[in-house]
């Protein structure tokens, strides 16, 4: 895993950390079950605060890019993207049906959002 820190950036070191662990994830640099760093691992090499990267790691788990094993640790989930996805329209599906939406309008409003 190769991952950095730019103190001079304008991005907090929590995003960075998390932003460049999903980019690896995404490129197959780190595949699925590929065991993260521990936290204290990974905050010593990186010069940052443990807090700091077990946030990322808490937001990489709530993104389903990586999966918490109790004490075992952390490891990279299948797919955690296109999980997210799946989950987030599955979310989005459900609060169109109570609304009483048809597909086509639900559909419309999604290409809107996304600038289509």
């Amino acid at each position: 895993m190769n991952l950095s820190v730019d103190p001079s950036s304008g991005v907090p070191p929590f995003e960075q950390v998390r932003d460049g662990i999903r980019a690896q994830v995404d490129d197959g640099t780190l595949a699925p079950g590929f065991r993260l760093p521990p936290v204290r691992t990974l905050a010593t090499s990186l010069g940052l605060a443990a807090n700091t990267v077990a946030r990322s790691y808490k937001e990489l788990e709530a993104l389903g890019v990586v999966e918490t094993r109790g004490r075992s640790g952390t490891f990279v989930a299948g797919s955690g993207v296109e999980r997210s996805l799946r989950e987030a329209a599955s979310s989005y599906a459900a609060a169109v049906r109570t609304l009483g939406v048809t597909d086509g309008v639900a559909l419309d409003a999604v290409r809107r959002a996304l600038g289509q």
